[in-house]
Protein backbone atom coordinates (compact mmCIF):
# COMPACT_ATOMS: atom_id res chain seq x y z
CA UNK A 1 0.00 0.00 0.00
CA UNK A 2 2.82 2.06 0.67
CA UNK A 3 6.56 2.46 -0.54
CA UNK A 4 7.95 3.36 3.11
CA UNK A 5 6.30 4.74 6.24
CA UNK A 6 8.15 6.79 8.97
CA UNK A 7 6.56 6.05 12.50
CA UNK A 8 8.00 9.44 14.52
CA UNK A 9 7.17 7.73 18.19
CA UNK A 10 7.28 4.39 18.66
CA UNK A 11 5.31 3.67 21.90
CA UNK A 12 2.22 1.43 22.20
CA UNK A 13 0.32 3.10 18.85
CA UNK A 14 3.25 3.00 17.11
CA UNK A 15 4.74 -0.38 17.99
CA UNK A 16 1.32 -1.57 17.22
CA UNK A 17 1.30 -0.12 13.62
CA UNK A 18 4.55 -1.74 13.31
CA UNK A 19 3.68 -5.15 14.27
CA UNK A 20 -0.24 -4.87 11.99
CA UNK A 21 2.33 -3.26 8.87
CA UNK A 22 4.22 -6.04 9.00
CA UNK A 23 1.69 -8.94 9.56
CA UNK A 24 -0.64 -7.12 6.69
CA UNK A 25 2.33 -6.15 4.59
CA UNK A 26 1.19 -2.64 3.98
CA UNK A 27 4.61 -1.27 3.16
CA UNK A 28 7.77 -2.10 1.73
CA UNK A 29 9.92 -0.40 4.49
CA UNK A 30 9.10 1.39 8.12
CA UNK A 31 11.43 3.67 9.20
CA UNK A 32 11.23 4.44 12.89
CA UNK A 33 12.28 8.08 14.82
CA UNK A 34 12.20 8.95 18.54
CA UNK A 35 13.53 11.44 21.24
CA UNK A 36 15.05 8.93 23.06
CA UNK A 37 18.57 6.94 22.15
CA UNK A 38 17.58 3.84 24.44
CA UNK A 39 13.66 3.78 22.96
CA UNK A 40 15.28 3.52 19.74
CA UNK A 41 17.44 0.93 20.49
CA UNK A 42 14.89 -1.34 22.55
CA UNK A 43 13.15 -1.02 19.02
CA UNK A 44 15.34 -2.17 17.04
CA UNK A 45 16.29 -4.74 19.22
CA UNK A 46 12.25 -5.95 19.06
CA UNK A 47 12.91 -5.06 14.74
CA UNK A 48 10.01 -2.80 14.73
CA UNK A 49 11.44 -1.15 11.71
CA UNK A 50 13.87 -1.17 8.90
CA UNK A 51 16.06 1.41 9.93
CA UNK A 52 16.43 4.36 12.81
CA UNK A 53 17.08 7.83 13.37
CA UNK A 54 17.13 10.26 16.11
CA UNK A 55 16.54 13.23 13.57
CA UNK A 56 12.65 12.90 12.64
CA UNK A 57 13.75 14.98 9.27
CA UNK A 58 16.18 12.25 8.21
CA UNK A 59 13.19 9.74 8.97
CA UNK A 60 10.70 11.22 6.71
CA UNK A 61 12.84 11.21 3.78
CA UNK A 62 11.67 9.51 0.93
CA UNK A 63 8.10 8.53 2.91
CA UNK A 64 4.98 8.25 1.25
CA UNK A 65 2.96 7.75 4.97
CA UNK A 66 4.22 9.66 7.92
CA UNK A 67 2.54 8.95 10.78
CA UNK A 68 3.29 10.95 14.14
CA UNK A 69 2.25 8.97 17.47
CA UNK A 70 4.16 11.31 19.74
CA UNK A 71 1.93 13.15 23.09
CA UNK A 72 -0.14 15.53 21.71
CA UNK A 73 1.86 18.59 23.14
CA UNK A 74 4.68 17.74 20.86
CA UNK A 75 3.11 18.35 17.36
CA UNK A 76 4.18 21.57 16.41
CA UNK A 77 8.01 21.04 17.38
CA UNK A 78 7.78 17.81 15.19
CA UNK A 79 6.04 19.80 12.10
CA UNK A 80 8.75 22.16 12.14
CA UNK A 81 11.26 19.40 12.40
CA UNK A 82 9.83 17.54 9.40
CA UNK A 83 8.05 20.55 7.48
CA UNK A 84 10.80 20.70 4.67
CA UNK A 85 11.79 17.44 4.45
CA UNK A 86 8.81 15.76 3.45
CA UNK A 87 8.14 14.30 0.06
CA UNK A 88 5.94 15.59 -2.49
CA UNK A 89 2.28 13.89 -2.57
CA UNK A 90 3.34 12.06 1.30
CA UNK A 91 0.39 11.51 3.43
CA UNK A 92 1.02 13.34 6.95
CA UNK A 93 -1.30 11.88 9.65
CA UNK A 94 -1.31 11.55 13.48
CA UNK A 95 -2.86 8.96 16.48
CA UNK A 96 -3.93 11.98 18.87
CA UNK A 97 -6.88 12.28 21.07
CA UNK A 98 -7.18 15.46 20.18
CA UNK A 99 -7.37 16.74 16.66
CA UNK A 100 -8.16 20.50 17.07
CA UNK A 101 -4.68 21.61 18.78
CA UNK A 102 -3.59 19.24 16.82
CA UNK A 103 -4.37 20.95 13.72
CA UNK A 104 -3.84 24.33 15.02
CA UNK A 105 -0.05 23.14 15.89
CA UNK A 106 0.74 21.56 12.72
CA UNK A 107 -1.39 22.79 9.19
CA UNK A 108 0.18 25.98 9.63
CA UNK A 109 4.53 24.69 9.37
CA UNK A 110 3.48 21.83 6.77
CA UNK A 111 3.85 22.55 2.89
CA UNK A 112 1.43 22.77 0.52
CA UNK A 113 2.59 19.69 -1.62
CA UNK A 114 1.64 17.39 0.98
CA UNK A 115 -1.74 15.91 2.49
CA UNK A 116 -2.44 16.41 6.45
CA UNK A 117 -4.97 14.50 7.30
CA UNK A 118 -5.26 14.24 11.27
CA UNK A 119 -6.73 10.92 13.30
CA UNK A 120 -7.45 9.03 15.62
CA UNK A 121 -7.72 4.99 16.26
CA UNK A 122 -9.74 4.70 19.20
CA UNK A 123 -7.69 2.14 20.79
CA UNK A 124 -5.35 1.45 23.73
CA UNK A 125 -4.25 0.12 26.65
CA UNK A 126 -2.15 1.20 29.57
CA UNK A 127 0.57 0.27 28.62
CA UNK A 128 2.99 2.22 27.02
CA UNK A 129 6.55 1.88 25.54
CA UNK A 130 7.77 0.12 22.49
CA UNK A 131 7.14 -3.45 24.46
CA UNK A 132 3.81 -2.74 24.72
CA UNK A 133 2.59 -2.98 20.78
CA UNK A 134 0.79 -5.86 19.77
CA UNK A 135 -1.08 -6.47 15.93
CA UNK A 136 -4.30 -7.12 16.88
CA UNK A 137 -4.79 -3.96 19.10
CA UNK A 138 -7.16 -2.07 16.18
CA UNK A 139 -9.15 -5.00 15.33
CA UNK A 140 -13.03 -4.41 15.32
CA UNK A 141 -12.04 -0.66 17.01
CA UNK A 142 -12.80 2.75 15.24
CA UNK A 143 -10.22 4.96 13.75
CA UNK A 144 -11.82 8.77 13.15
CA UNK A 145 -10.33 10.33 10.10
CA UNK A 146 -10.83 14.83 10.91
CA UNK A 147 -9.96 15.86 7.03
CA UNK A 148 -10.46 19.50 5.95
CA UNK A 149 -12.63 20.05 3.75
CA UNK A 150 -10.41 20.47 1.19
CA UNK A 151 -8.50 17.63 1.26
CA UNK A 152 -7.63 15.20 -1.62
CA UNK A 153 -10.08 12.56 -1.80
CA UNK A 154 -7.36 9.92 -3.62
CA UNK A 155 -5.76 10.58 -0.44
CA UNK A 156 -8.41 10.61 2.58
CA UNK A 157 -9.47 7.12 0.63
CA UNK A 158 -5.94 5.51 0.59
CA UNK A 159 -5.88 6.88 4.78
CA UNK A 160 -9.22 4.69 5.43
CA UNK A 161 -7.73 1.71 3.34
CA UNK A 162 -5.10 1.65 5.33
CA UNK A 163 -6.78 2.00 9.04
CA UNK A 164 -9.00 -0.88 7.41
CA UNK A 165 -6.26 -2.99 6.69
CA UNK A 166 -5.06 -2.77 10.23
CA UNK A 167 -8.35 -3.55 11.15
CA UNK A 168 -10.34 -0.80 12.26
CA UNK A 169 -13.64 1.12 11.73
CA UNK A 170 -13.06 4.07 9.76
CA UNK A 171 -15.53 7.27 10.36
CA UNK A 172 -15.39 10.54 9.41
CA UNK A 173 -15.92 13.59 12.01
CA UNK A 174 -15.14 17.37 11.96
CA UNK A 175 -12.46 18.07 14.21
CA UNK A 176 -14.40 20.08 17.45
CA UNK A 177 -17.19 17.67 17.16
CA UNK A 178 -14.75 14.80 17.40
CA UNK A 179 -13.15 16.52 20.73
CA UNK A 180 -16.25 16.59 22.30
CA UNK A 181 -17.22 12.95 21.70
CA UNK A 182 -13.58 11.92 23.06
CA UNK A 183 -13.72 14.27 26.11
CA UNK A 184 -17.13 12.62 27.71
CA UNK A 185 -16.10 9.09 26.01
CA UNK A 186 -12.60 9.12 27.12
CA UNK A 187 -10.97 12.17 28.36
CA UNK A 188 -13.13 12.43 31.06
CA UNK A 189 -13.20 8.96 32.03
CA UNK A 190 -9.53 8.95 32.53
CA UNK A 191 -9.55 12.11 34.41
CA UNK A 192 -12.27 10.43 36.70
CA UNK A 193 -10.16 7.72 37.18
CA UNK A 194 -6.37 9.41 38.05
CA UNK A 195 -9.00 11.33 40.94
CA UNK A 196 -10.45 8.40 42.15
CA UNK A 197 -7.62 6.54 42.56
CA UNK A 198 -5.65 10.17 44.13
CA UNK A 199 -8.31 10.15 46.48
CA UNK A 200 -8.46 6.12 47.28
CA UNK A 201 -4.05 7.10 48.56
CA UNK A 202 -5.32 10.02 50.29
CA UNK A 203 -7.76 8.02 51.97
CA UNK A 204 -5.51 4.79 52.69
CA UNK A 205 -2.84 7.50 54.37
CA UNK A 206 -4.85 9.62 56.33
CA UNK A 207 -6.88 6.65 57.96
CA UNK A 208 -4.30 3.99 58.00
CA UNK A 209 -7.26 1.85 55.98
CA UNK A 210 -6.26 -0.99 53.28
CA UNK A 211 -7.94 0.52 50.33
CA UNK A 212 -5.49 -1.17 48.07
CA UNK A 213 -5.16 -4.64 50.04
CA UNK A 214 -9.38 -5.00 49.70
CA UNK A 215 -9.96 -2.91 45.78
CA UNK A 216 -13.06 -4.47 44.52
CA UNK A 217 -13.65 -4.86 40.81
CA UNK A 218 -15.17 -1.30 40.24
CA UNK A 219 -11.74 0.15 42.01
CA UNK A 220 -9.23 -2.07 40.18
CA UNK A 221 -10.53 -0.74 37.24
CA UNK A 222 -10.08 2.83 37.59
CA UNK A 223 -6.44 1.98 38.80
CA UNK A 224 -5.99 0.47 35.48
CA UNK A 225 -6.89 3.79 33.83
CA UNK A 226 -5.32 5.67 35.72
CA UNK A 227 -2.08 3.98 34.96
CA UNK A 228 -2.38 5.05 31.94
CA UNK A 229 1.14 7.23 30.25
CA UNK A 230 1.18 10.72 32.27
CA UNK A 231 2.44 12.46 30.00
CA UNK A 232 -0.02 11.77 27.41
CA UNK A 233 -3.24 12.32 29.51
CA UNK A 234 -1.39 15.49 30.47
CA UNK A 235 -1.37 17.14 27.41
CA UNK A 236 -4.70 15.51 26.73
CA UNK A 237 -5.78 17.70 29.37
CA UNK A 238 -4.61 20.74 28.63
CA UNK A 239 -4.99 20.95 24.51
CA UNK A 240 -8.21 19.57 24.95
CA UNK A 241 -9.04 22.06 27.86
CA UNK A 242 -12.23 23.88 26.23
CA UNK A 243 -14.41 20.62 25.48
CA UNK A 244 -13.07 18.85 28.43
CA UNK A 245 -14.57 21.93 30.82
CA UNK A 246 -17.47 21.72 29.16
CA UNK A 247 -18.33 17.69 30.16
CA UNK A 248 -16.70 18.13 33.24
CA UNK A 249 -19.39 20.98 34.33
CA UNK A 250 -22.09 18.89 33.25
CA UNK A 251 -20.84 15.83 34.89
CA UNK A 252 -20.37 17.71 38.08
CA UNK A 253 -24.08 18.84 37.83
CA UNK A 254 -25.24 15.47 37.33
CA UNK A 255 -22.76 14.30 40.41
CA UNK A 256 -24.34 17.09 42.75
CA UNK A 257 -27.91 15.95 41.86
CA UNK A 258 -27.14 12.24 42.60
CA UNK A 259 -25.53 13.27 46.45
CA UNK A 260 -29.02 15.26 46.55
CA UNK A 261 -31.32 12.22 45.96
CA UNK A 262 -28.92 10.06 48.38
CA UNK A 263 -29.04 12.88 50.69
CA UNK A 264 -32.57 12.75 50.61
CA UNK A 265 -33.04 8.93 50.21
CA UNK A 266 -34.50 9.13 46.73
CA UNK A 267 -34.64 5.54 45.61
CA UNK A 268 -36.85 5.87 42.87
CA UNK A 269 -34.22 8.65 41.01
CA UNK A 270 -31.18 6.37 42.09
CA UNK A 271 -33.26 3.10 40.49
CA UNK A 272 -34.40 5.23 37.33
CA UNK A 273 -30.21 6.32 36.68
CA UNK A 274 -29.15 3.33 37.42
CA UNK A 275 -31.58 1.53 34.88
CA UNK A 276 -30.40 4.40 32.27
CA UNK A 277 -27.00 3.79 32.56
CA UNK A 278 -27.47 -0.17 32.49
CA UNK A 279 -28.88 0.19 29.05
CA UNK A 280 -26.29 1.99 27.98
CA UNK A 281 -23.79 -0.83 29.12
CA UNK A 282 -26.35 -3.38 26.61
CA UNK A 283 -26.06 -0.79 23.71
CA UNK A 284 -22.07 -0.72 23.91
CA UNK A 285 -21.76 -5.00 23.95
CA UNK A 286 -24.32 -4.44 20.70
CA UNK A 287 -22.11 -2.27 19.02
CA UNK A 288 -19.08 -4.86 19.07
CA UNK A 289 -17.26 -2.58 21.32
CA UNK A 290 -16.97 -5.00 24.42
CA UNK A 291 -18.40 -8.25 25.21
CA UNK A 292 -20.77 -9.42 27.61
CA UNK A 293 -18.72 -11.79 30.06
CA UNK A 294 -17.19 -10.15 33.24
CA UNK A 295 -13.67 -9.98 33.95
CA UNK A 296 -14.03 -7.90 37.00
CA UNK A 297 -10.71 -6.65 36.39
CA UNK A 298 -8.55 -9.92 35.67
CA UNK A 299 -7.71 -10.58 32.13
CA UNK A 300 -9.39 -14.67 32.82
CA UNK A 301 -12.38 -13.80 34.22
CA UNK A 302 -11.97 -14.51 37.54
CA UNK A 303 -12.84 -13.15 40.84
CA UNK A 304 -10.26 -15.13 43.25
Amino acid sequence: MFEKVTLIGIGLIGSSLSHVMRREGLTKEITVSSRSQETLDRAEELGLGDNYHLDAAEAVRGADLVIVCTPVGAFESVAKTIASSLSDGAIVTDVGSVKGSIIKQMQPHLPDNVHFIPGHPVAGTEYSGPDAGFASLFEDRWCILTPDEDADEKAVEKLTSFWKACGSMVDIMKPDHHDLVLAITSHLPHLIAYNIVGTADDLATDSKSEVIKFSASGFRDFTRLAASDPTMWRDVALHNKDAILETLGRFSEDLSAMQRAIRRGDGEKLFDLFTRTRSIRRSVIEMGQDVAAPNFGRADGSED
